[in-house]
């Protein structure tokens, strides 16, 4: 009989911890994979969860056992593999039937695909990891608000509530919603990437170890920090090595893992002329995270740091202002793509969604959200209670990189902050001389600051 509400498609570890959420809010899943045995395993390991589980061997069982008009979710690999799926799936569904993109896409990709496809189609990001898709993910969605109404009321149960509020929306048209997930990720990497160097400067600037600096994370946890990214650093430097019987921490290789989303958000703020620093710099160290043969030989041939003088109040400004500059310019960017795609997409909606959920829930956020309110078209720095809290913090984030940098302490991501912090309140910038150079060498002209006049020359034009 068809009587399943929702079909998914691809148990891997997001596409089961889904399929279990959905169950558990009292909704019927069919779920398809294409190895069957993997299908039948995870009927077996659903426990009570099982009697509305609809387990699928072929494409076409799993179209029988939906109620009409169809919604499926695609919980596979990004990329080809995802156009596979369609291709094989298509044939099989009528046309009102709903495709739900539900990986880490790319969000061209998504706009292509509902070009091509004649049939409804939702681009939609979901964050959280395993324990986000298994209790209550955010969930930004892309696409027809027509389609969006239609599984709405499950998408809404399954995902994560702050205060009650569902952390899921439609965000926008088209690939929105897998544009807001890779903004998303691109924060991510940058907020990683404060804490990871605030960790080191208590490391190896302060000579502090893991079980001491543990209790601090905790104790920013309780303030103006806190957020899970926070929480979990605390846990992670907390953790003990039964091995070793050390910290576990000790003994993690420093190598940094990424899956591309961040280098998404860094390729594409190019293509939108938007500034973020931060986020490109938390990318870049990754990518020299893994150089680990060159970082030793270079370490050997001109030495590592010098210990600081740092306070705990100081570092915890100081990554308080790094961490408003960063999502100030992924929301920037947020901004800009709205323009630039025509897509009705609200920072303060986008904030709200991520206030639970998703890896960078930040108590700032719902602060974030307000302030898009009371200042709409504006960056945050210029929104009054985050302009005021940048004004408190920034002399702590000039002194914390300073000092690094003055010890041989890689502090890339903190020094992306400040530096866009203080390109940004330059009025008189140094691109003059920039423009100079331009039309020198390729008569490429500028505009004259006194009276207004474009295209004009230097008299090397003339030579």
């Amino acid at each position: 009989m068809a009587n399943a509400d929702i079909g998914l498609i691809g148990l891997g570890t997001m596409g089961s911890a889904l399929a279990l959420n959905i169950a558990e809010k009292g909704f019927t899943v069919a779920v398809f994979n294409r190895t069957t045995a993997k299908t039948h395993a995870f009927v077996e390991e659903a426990g009570d969860l099982a009697a509305r589980v609809v387990p699928c061997e072929t494409l076409e069982a799993l179209t029988e056992a939906l109620k009409g008009p169809r919604a499926i979710i695609l919980m596979v690999p990004a990329g080809d593999a995802v156009d596979e799926q369609i291709r094989a799936l298509d044939p099989h569904l009528d046309a009102e039937d709903l495709i739900i993109d539900a990986g880490n896409a790319n969000f061209r990709d998504t706009m292509r695909r509902m070009k091509a496809l004649d049939r409804p189609f939702l681009g939609v990001g979901v964050s959280g990891g395993e324990e986000g898709a298994r209790h209550g993910p955010a969930i930004m969605a892309g696409g027809e608000a027509a389609h969006w109404d239609r599984v709405a009321p499950i998408l809404t149960a399954i995902a994560a509530k702050y205060e009650g509020t569902p952390c899921a929306a439609r965000l926008g048209e088209n690939g929105a919603g897998h544009f807001v997930k890779a903004v998303h990720n691109g924060i991510e990497y940058a907020d990683m990437q404060l804490i990871a160097e605030t960790y080191g400067l208590m490391r190896d600037g302060i000579g502090m170890a893991a079980p001491d600096i543990a209790p601090v994370f905790a104790g920013w946890n309780d303030g103006r920090l806190a957020s899970y990214l926070i929480e979990i650093s605390a846990k992670v430097a907390a953790a003990h090595d039964a091995a070793t019987d050390g910290p576990l921490l000790d003994v993690i290789v420093d190598a940094a893992g990424q899956k591309g989303t961040g280098r998404w958000t860094a390729i594409e703020a190019q293509h939108l002329g938007t500034p973020i620093p931060v986020i490109e710099a938390a990318v870049a160290a990754r990518n020299m995270s893994a150089q680990r043969d060159l970082r030793a030989t270079l370490a050997a041939r001109f030495g590592t740091e010098e210990r600081v003088d740092l306070s705990m109040d100081m570092l915890e400004a100081a990554l308080t202002c790094g961490k408003v500059l960063c999502y100030t310019q992924g929301f920037d960017m947020l901004r800009a793509a709205a323009q630039a795609f025509d897509w009705s997409l609200m920072r303060e909606d986008v904030a709200r969604n991520w206030r639970a959920g998703c890896i960078i829930r930040s108590a700032m956020l719902d602060d974030m959200a307000e302030a898009f309110e009371v200042a709409p078209g504006k960056t945050l720095m210029e929104a009054p209670y985050f302009a005021d809290l940048l004004a408190q913090t920034i002399g702590a984030l000039r002194h914390v990189v300073v000092t690094a940098s003055g010890a041989g302490l890689p502090v890339p991501a903190m020094a992306a902050a400040l530096g866009y912090f203080d390109t940004m309140r330059r009025a008189r910038g140094t691109a003059n001389m920039i423009q100079g150079q331009r039309d020198y060498f390729g008569l490429h002209g500028f505009v004259r600051l006194d009276n207004g006049k474009t295209d004009q020359h230097g008299p090397w034009a003339d030579d």
